[in-house]
């Protein structure tokens, strides 16, 4: 999971490879990339919107 804390007055609008939830967005994988084996690796992305500037979002992985 990865979690991004956007910004206030900022939003995630459209996702790929992930499945967001909550007001502090937490990115999943979604079905066909749920397993990654040993040695594997996966990606996401998605789209935001906002007012200017409003700031840098904060990234966690866990």
């Amino acid at each position: 999971m990865v979690r991004i804390t956007v910004p206030s007055g900022a939003g995630v609008t459209n996702t790929r490879s992930a499945q967001p939830s909550g007001t502090i967005v937490d990115f999943r994988n979604v079905d066909y990339n749920r397993q990654v084996g040993a040695g594997g690796s996966t990606w996401f992305g998605f789209q935001g919107t906002g007012i200017g500037p409003s700031g840098t979002p904060t990234c966690t992985a866990g």
